[in-house]
């Protein structure tokens, strides 16, 4: 499929106005065609209307369709072929391998989002039938279920070009709920982008869905503050820097109407290296940590940026472990030349600290290209480093040598919100693990057991979420089936004719849903 430089609103293509935008190629360091037209705010406009008017058809498909058009999705991605992951390839640096593994990411979810959507649960269903005999009132017919909450608009992320992207788990989730999507595309992997959107609306088309279902628009900073400042866009998903989460959700917040952001922002997920693990297996642990933070040149939102353990022999082997494997790391092209220098300013504010020590770095590379770091600091330092707390976006962390395990608690209760916090544990752990959890639970959204936090299983359980600033909204997960959550809303239906009631609340209950009836769960 060509890829044109166009946007695609509705069902058409729409070359921008407002200047031009190119992609780039990190590895070889060139600028790639073709140029794509950046869009106005008069294009902004267009799409949101079409959203605005697609809203109610969409919302109101049988769920078999919704969840058709989800698979149809799905497979239009995967009749791209090859040219999908060269071009992903191409626009970010990323191996070839991890592009397929994120594209079957991509196309797993959606079939997951099909199946939530055919199941049905996700309605909420409850029934509290008419009671009028009761005394000393009679109580009213009162039955419940979620809609969707109105047009999304979605920002692609500048690390999962599919995942994250145009067809990730925002826009899944999104379309699942019944709410149509304009994304605007990230400038890093333009191309990439539009592929995916084409594949969106051969879906769209297929199906024959309002045109509005689906739109993408590229542009600089005032078509993202236009699209969010839309009154016809009832939310936004967002992955990316706090910077950028703060200033959408400013502009959503001072709207006539403000409206829900869901932003995925900042994370520097602690490792917590508890005493008995620590001294039975400190070398396996470096090694693993080491291979996690160094996974994907660190760009990952869950990368390991801070690891904390008693002082003493068994943290000492463990730092000459991880610092014999770092030293070994080959430097690795990042996404862009603006987040590889971004980490470079990251890294030299570190080792400008006095009371911060570099520990290793990695071999160094070439233009674009992230060199490992580990550094060290006592907890007193920490405390006092306000530098220790920020996330690196790249293959760096900190180890925080902690004298008791008071102190690593006292740490812990600094720390901002997270979106996951990892403990390295062995049996005789167990009790030092029960005094952190109340403060990990308080401030992560996934806690794990002798694992790394890289690697983010889309499933039922799954949060990827957390308190501020791992997002904006700790109540809720970008990544699982409970995604389709924050593009809901319930409605309570009091006294309506039975023919005017949603499907999942009719009496006869003809989608066969499980139920809440008088606070009962039944097939009825």
């Amino acid at each position: 499929m060509q890829i044109t430089g166009e946007m695609l609103i509705g069902r058409d293509d729409v070359r921008g106005s407002a200047g031009t935008l190119e992609a780039f190629d990190p590895s070889r360091g060139e600028r790639l065609t073709p140029s794509f037209g950046a869009g106005t705010v008069q294009d902004v406009e267009r799409a949101c209307n079409l959203a605005h008017a697609a809203f109610d058809l969409f919302r109101s498909l049988p769920l078999a369709r919704r969840a058709e058009f989800l698979e149809a999705v799905a497979q239009a991605i995967l009749d791209l072929g090859d040219a999908l992951i060269e071009r992903a390839h191409a626009e970010t640096g990323l191996p070839l391998a991890r592009l397929q593994g994120e594209r079957g990411r991509t196309v797993g979810q959606l079939r997951m989002f099909a199946r939530v959507v055919r199941d049905g649960h996700f309605l909420d269903a409850t029934i509290d039938p008419a009671q009028p005999a009761r005394e000393p009132l009679p109580r009213s017919d009162l039955r419940l279920a979620k809609i969707g909450l109105g047009p999304v608009a979605v920002f692609g992320a500048s690390n999962f070009p599919l995942a994250f992207s145009v067809a990730g788990g925002d826009t899944a989730s999104a379309f699942a709920a019944g709410c149509p999507v304009i994304v605007k595309a990230h400038s890093a992997h333009l191309g990439t982008s539009e592929l995916v959107a084409r594949a969106i609306r051969r879906a769209v088309q297929a199906l024959d869905l309002p045109e509005g279902v689906f739109s993408l628009l590229v542009g600089e900073r005032a078509v993202g503050e236009a699209l969010v400042a839309h009154p016809a866009i009832a939310a936004v998903g967002f992955t990316g820097s706090r910077t950028g989460g703060l200033a959408l959700q400013r502009i959503a917040q001072s709207r006539t109407a403000p409206i829900p952001v869901y932003a995925e922002m900042s994370s520097i997920n602690p490792v917590y290296l508890l005493p008995e693990a620590l001294t039975a297996r400190g070398d396996a642990i470096a090694t693993g940590f080491v291979e996690s933070l160094t996974m994907g040149v660190g760009q990952f939102c869950t990368n390991p940026g801070l690891v904390l353990g008693l002082a003493g022999d068994a943290l000492e082997r463990f730092c000459r472990t991880a610092a014999d494997a770092l030293t070994a790391k080959a430097a690795g092209t990042m996404l862009t030349p603006g987040i590889q220098q971004a980490y470079d300013r990251g890294v030299a504010r570190l080792r400008d600290e006095s009371n911060v020590t570099l520990v290793a770095r990695g071999r160094p590379g070439g233009a674009c290209q992230g060199q490992a770091a580990l550094f060290r600091a006592t907890a007193a330092e920490f405390l006092a480093t306000p530098a220790l707390h920020d996330e690196m976006f790249g293959p760096a962390s900190v180890v925080i040598a902690c004298e008791t395990i008071d102190e690593m608690i006292a740490i812990t209760e600094r720390l901002e919100g997270q979106l996951t916090a990892t403990l390295q544990l062995d049996a005789g752990d167990t009790a030092t693990a029960r005094r952190l959890l109340p403060s990990l639970e308080r401030r992560a959204g996934r806690i794990l057991a002798n694992g790394f936090p890289t690697g983010v299983e889309v499933c039922h359980a799954m949060v990827h979420g957390g308190p501020f600033p791992a997002t904006s909204n700790a109540m809720f997960t970008s990544v699982g089936a409970s995604a389709i959550d924050r593009f809901l809303r319930p409605v309570c239906y009091q006294d309506l004719p039975d023919a005017l009631l949603p499907e999942a609340l009719q009496e006869r209950n003809p989608l066969g849903l499980w139920r809440l009836r008088d606070g009962a769960l039944v097939q009825r």
